[in-house]
Order: C-alpha cells, then sequence, then structure tokens
C-alpha cells in the first residue's frame, strides 16, 4: 500500500491555477469552500437557472456558467451526479484547455468509459471517503478526511503531483491519500454500497422489523431494536449471504450493474423510483417519521 501525507506534497505546483468545480452538491460545495480557505484560485461552474448558483455566490465563490468556467482552468472537477458526467463532458470538452487535468471522485465514468477523455488531458481521481457535510467540517476543525488518489491518463507526466496538491487543498492530504486504480475504487465503491451500506444493510434492518412486528412486538419497539443483536449476526449473514456478495461483485467487475444502470437513467429510472416509493411506504418508514420527531436533538 502507498499512502501519501502532507509532507509528501508540493503545492506548488497549483500556485495561481484556476481549479473549476463542475456542481455544488455535498462534495462540490466542500471541495470548492476548502480549496478556497487553503489559498487556491476556484471557480464553480454552473448553470446560472440553477438553484445552486446563488448559493455558491452567497458562500463567497466566483460562478460561471459550465464551458466559461473550463477555459483557463488547471483542474476541471467533476462533482455532478455520475450518470449527468457523460453529457456535461461533452459540452464541455471544446472549451478546456490543452493540458489541463479532468479530476473526479468516483471513477464510474472513466472505468465504464462513459467519459473517454481527449489524450492530452490528464485523468485523475482523489475520493474522499466521506460525504461532503464531513470533509467540509473535518476540514475546518483543522483535521482530514482520508482519500483515495489514481491516475487513469497521465498526458503531462505530473498527473499524480496535482491529485496529491488538490488532495491537500480539501484536507485530506492531513488524514492520509492512498494510491488505488480507477478500477479498484469504482468497483468497490459499487460494492460497498450495494452489498452493504444501501443494500445489504437497510434490507436487513427492514427484515429485522418486519420478523418481530409479524411476531406480535409494537412496532415502535421493534424500530428501535432492529440493529442491537451482536449475537446472532452469523446465523444471518452466512456462507449463503457471501456467495450472494460475490455474485454481486462479479457482475460490477463485468459491466453488468453499470450496464444495466445506464440503461435505468435513460429510460428516466421507472424501477428506481418504484424501488424508492416501494421504501418510503414501508411501515418502518412511517414508524421511525413519527418517532424521529420527537427527538429534538436530532435538529442540531
Amino acid at each position: 500500500m502507498q499512502m501519501y501525507s502532507e509532507s509528501d506534497v508540493d503545492i506548488s505546483c497549483l500556485a495561481d491555477s484556476q481549479i473549476t468545480i463542475l456542481g455544488y452538491g455535498s462534495q462540490g460545495r466542500a471541495h470548492a469552500l476548502n480549496l478556497k480557505d487553503s489559498g487556491f484560485n476556484v471557480v464553480v461552474g454552473l448553470r446560472k437557472s440553477g438553484a445552486s448558483w446563488a448559493k455558491a455566490e452567497a458562500d463567497g465563490l466566483a460562478v460561471m456558467e459550465p464551458n466559461e468556467s473550463v477555459k483557463t482552468a488547471k483542474i476541471v472537477m467533476f462533482l455532478t451526479p455520475d450518470m449527468v458526467q457523460k453529457s456535461l463532458y461533452e459540452s464541455v470538452v471544446d472549451d478546456i484547455d490543452n493540458g489541463a487535468t479532468l479530476m473526479f471522485a468516483h471513477g464510474f465514468a472513466v472505468h465504464y468509459k462513459q467519459i473517454e477523455a481527449r489524450s492530452d488531458l490528464n485523468v485523475a481521481l482523489i475520493a474522499p471517503k466521506g460525504p461532503g457535510g464531513l470533509v467540509r467540517r473535518q476540514y475546518e476543525e483543522g483535521h482530514g478526511v482520508p482519500c483515495l488518489v489514481a491516475v487513469h491518463q497521465d498526458a503531462s507526466g505530473d498527473a499524480l503531483k496535482i491529485a496529491l496538491a488538490y488532495s491537500a487543498g480539501i484536507g485530506g492530504a492531513r488524514a492520509g491519500v492512498i494510491e488505488t486504480t480507477f478500477a479498484e475504487e469504482t468497483e468497490t465503491d459499487l460494492f460497498g454500497e450495494q452489498a452493504v451500506l444501501c443494500g445489504g444493510a437497510t434490507e436487513l434492518i427492514v427484515a429485522g422489523f418486519e420478523t418481530l412486528v409479524e411476531a406480535g412486538y409494537q412496532p415502535e419497539v421493534a424500530y428501535y431494536e432492529v440493529m442491537h443483536d451482536m449475537i446472532s449476526g452469523p446465523r444471518v449473514v452466512d456462507e449463503s449471504s457471501r456467495a450472494a456478495m460475490k455474485d454481486i461483485l462479479a457482475d460490477i467487475q463485468d459491466g453488468t450493474f453499470a450496464k444495466n444502470w445506464i440503461a435505468e437513467n435513460a429510460d428516466g429510472m421507472p424501477e428506481f423510483k418504484r424501488r424508492m416509493q416501494a421504501d418510503l411506504d414501508h411501515p418502518i418508514e412511517k414508524v421511525g417519521t413519527d418517532l424521529r420527531s420527537r427527538m429534538d436533538w436530532l435538529e442540531d
């Protein structure tokens, strides 16, 4: 494992260089503000008709339309949702200067060849291992969120150096930056989401809730208790669960998951919307909404 820290980073390679952040969601806002506070020249690329334009301006950032924002940028960081990055790249690529560095916080669009960059451009990745709010908060407290770094295309010969300087700007080098590849970052991230965080864990919680309620226990009590059983875990996550995880990983590695997800998005996400609505309609959500409304400390 190769891990970099602040002592390994030379931020002078970005002196007087413009960094353009495309997108101003959770990660976009955190990256832009951290970089600005680190003394870098930051521009946010947004549609003027969008809701984020006023928010970025209120945060004290320079804001331009995407095509204009990339023209003099040394780094163009894509922090929009994966499924719009292809069309966004195609709309701005002719305005990106020769020798610039394209950067990503998740490798999906590059790894699955949604974006195949011009040969003169560097393509690198800095992926903080935490949500944008945490990236910003840790930076403000003098700490940082660990990052992954990868280089997909090194046209200039210093793509890694540039990416590490960027990681220092958002605070990641304070906590450590682990070198990886676009394939490893993308596949492990998708697996973690689908098999563990967004898939496995949530399904386990719902199944636990249903098991208790069907057995006659109060839904409110079941809601509080479904994540507290530390003894019987191996009886639930057994070899059949591990086999299912291997199947999920295989779909990610061979591109099946990406192909299906891209097609789902192109079709307007009917299955995604159906599943989301089913989750919202589930009794666990109705019980949870009521119980959480009584916890005024959550508002803090």
